[in-house]
C-alpha cells in the first residue's frame, strides 16, 4: 500500500506526504501513455498514474495525450488519407480496431520529425499500441492486487469542449466508465482533471460528479495586473467546486537559474481556500529555468511550495526523493 494510502485509511490526510503521479505513466522511460509505461510506474511506487483520454469515432474513450495522432503513432504513415484539412491526424476519425492497428511511439516533433526528448526510449524501437480506458483500468487493478500496493488512477479529460463540437460528450462517457468500476466519491481513489473551467463547473453539476476535482492551469494570466481567478476571492470560487489546482512548475516557483527562487504569491491564499496544490510537470531532460537538478525542482515544490503533489515523467526519481524527506 502506498504512503497516501495508508495515512488515509488511518485518517490522518493532513500529515500525509506528498503523492507522486507518474504522468503519462513513466513516461521518461518508455513510450507515453502504454501499458508498458503504466506497468514500469506501478512498479516504481507512483501512488496515481494519469490517463489522458479522448475519444475513437465509434465513442471509446482511449488513452492519449492529444486528440492529434501524428506526433506520437504511425498514423501519417498507416492512414495517409486521413488527414484533415490541417493536416493532422485525429483520433476522433479512426475507429477503435483502426487505432489498435497504429504503433505507438515516442514523440517527435512534427517539423523536425525528430524525438523531442532524444535522450529517452528509441523511436523506431518496440511494438506499443495506444490502450482503451478500460485496459488500462484492468492493468492498474490487477497490479493493485498481485503486488498488495495500491496507485489511484488520474484521469484528464482532453478538450471536451472541442469533442462537444464533433458531437461527442467525452466526459459523459468517461464518467460512465468510472462509475462502473467503482469510482464514484472522493474516497475513491481517482481525480478527475481538466484545462477547461467551464468543464469541470459542468462535471460538478451538470453531470453530478462527486469524486475528486482538480483544475489543471497554465498559472496567472502574465499579460493583466492581476488574474482574478488567483486572488483569495477567486481562489474561493474555486475551491466551491474543485478539491484541487494543478498549476505548472513555473506558476508555483519563480525566479533564475543562478538567483535566488521564490514561492509565487498566490500559493497562500490557495492552500487557505483549501485546494490541494499538484504541481506539473518535473523531466529531469527539460528542467524549469531556475532549477539546476531535479532535486532543486522536488525541494522547492514539496518542501519550500509544500505541494501536495506532483506529476513527474520519472516516478522513480520522485518517490525516492520523497521517501528520503519524509
Amino acid at each position: 500500500m502506498s504512503w497516501f494510502f495508508l495515512f488515509l485509511s488511518l485518517g490522518l490526510c493532513a500529515a500525509a506526504p506528498p503523492v507522486i503521479i507518474a504522468h503519462r505513466g513513466a513516461s521518461g522511460y518508455l513510450p507515453e501513455h502504454t501499458l508498458e509505461a503504466v506497468a514500469m510506474a506501478h512498479a516504481m511506487g507512483a501512488d496515481f498514474i494519469e490517463q489522458d483520454v479522448v475519444l475513437s469515432r465509434d465513442g471509446v474513450p482511449v488513452v492519449l495525450h492529444d486528440i492529434h495522432l501524428d506526433d506520437v503513432t504511425d498514423a501519417e504513415e498507416r492512414f495517409p488519407a486521413r488527414k484533415r484539412d490541417d493536416g493532422r491526424w485525429y483520433a476522433l476519425d479512426f475507429t477503435l480496431a483502426e487505432l489498435k492497428t497504429l504503433r505507438a511511439h515516442e514523440r517527435v516533433d512534427r517539423k523536425t520529425g525528430r524525438q523531442v526528448y532524444p535522450g529517452r526510449f528509441h523511436h523506431d524501437a518496440g511494438s506499443f499500441r495506444i490502450p482503451t480506458l478500460e485496459e488500462e483500468l484492468a492493468l492498474i487493478r490487477g497490479l493493485n492486487h498481485s503486488t498488495g500496493r495500491s496507485a489511484g488512477l488520474y484521469v484528464e479529460l482532453k478538450q471536451p469542449a472541442w469533442h462537444r463540437k464533433q458531437g461527442h460528450d467525452l466526459s459523459a462517457v468517461v464518467l460512465e466508465v468510472l462509475r462502473r468500476h467503482g469510482f464514484r466519491t472522493r474516497a475513491d481513489a481517482c481525480w478527475l482533471q481538466c484545462f477547461e473551467w467551464a468543464e469541470v463547473q459542468r462535471l460538478r453539476t451538470e453531470l453530478r460528479w462527486e469524486g475528486r476535482l482538480l483544475w489543471l492551469t497554465s498559472g496567472p494570466k502574465k499579460d493583466a495586473p492581476e488574474d482574478p481567478r488567483f486572488t483569495a476571492a477567486g481562489l474561493k470560487e474555486l475551491a466551491a467546486v474543485a478539491d484541487g489546482i494543478g498549476p505548472a512548475l513555473g506558476a508555483v516557483v519563480e525566479g533564475k537559474r543562478g538567483s535566488p527562487r521564490h514561492i509565487a504569491p498566490w500559493i497562500a491564499p490557495a492552500k487557505a481556500a483549501g485546494l490541494e496544490l499538484h504541481a506539473w510537470t518535473l523531466r529531469t531532460d527539460e528542467l524549469p529555468a531556475w532549477a539546476t537538478t531535479p532535486d532543486d525542482v522536488l525541494t522547492a515544490i514539496l518542501k519550500e511550495a509544500h505541494a501536495s503533489g506532483l506529476f513527474t515523467d520519472f516516478p522513480d526519481i520522485a518517490v525516492h526523493w520523497r521517501n528520503a524527506h519524509p
